[in-house]
């Protein structure tokens, strides 16, 4: 990625995660609330800038997998969008610093039967993904990272 200034999340915990994360080269962070974390940054879609962001993961053999849940919010996050239009990322997992390619898991299909066994995974790490998803009308995308460099 472009080596500009990274814009944080919006949220204030989330800053509070992410500085943390980045201030311990991943020390502080990686593990939160017992789960695995990774940062995420990804290119703004409109403005180009890139964009930060906290998420639990999970894994897919040497892939990183991620959840577009917002919390149930009836539309995606902000850095799901972002990388629908530009599918380079960068992601930081404890210390290690690197490019990915993302793409959504398929829902239908020869897919679809794996990507729900992904789902169940994910949904094992952090059960709130569980209820997010009766929350909202959506399907809630899931995001495989699959490392570039």
């Amino acid at each position: 990625m472009a080596s500009s200034k990274i814009v944080d999340s919006p949220v204030g915990w989330v800053q509070d995660h992410i500085r943390a994360y980045i201030e311990s080269n991943g020390e502080e962070g990686h593990i939160w609330r017992g789960v695995p974390t990774l940062l995420l940054t990804t290119t703004g879609r409109k403005s180009g800038t890139l964009r930060r962001t906290a998420l639990i993961y999970g894994r897919d053999g040497d892939d990183y997998v991620i959840v577009a849940s917002k919390g149930g919010d009836p539309k995606n996050p902000l850095w799901y969008e972002n990388l629908a239009t530009n599918s380079k990322v960068t992601l930081q997992v404890g210390a290690d610093v690197f490019d990915c390619v993302a793409s959504t898991y398929k829902d239908q299909g020869a897919e679809a039967a794996h990507r729900q066994k992904v789902w169940d995974t994910l949904v094992e790490i952090w059960p709130g993904f569980a209820e997010y998803q009766i929350k909202t009308e959506r399907r809630i995308p899931l995001v495989r990272l699959q490392r570039i460099s």
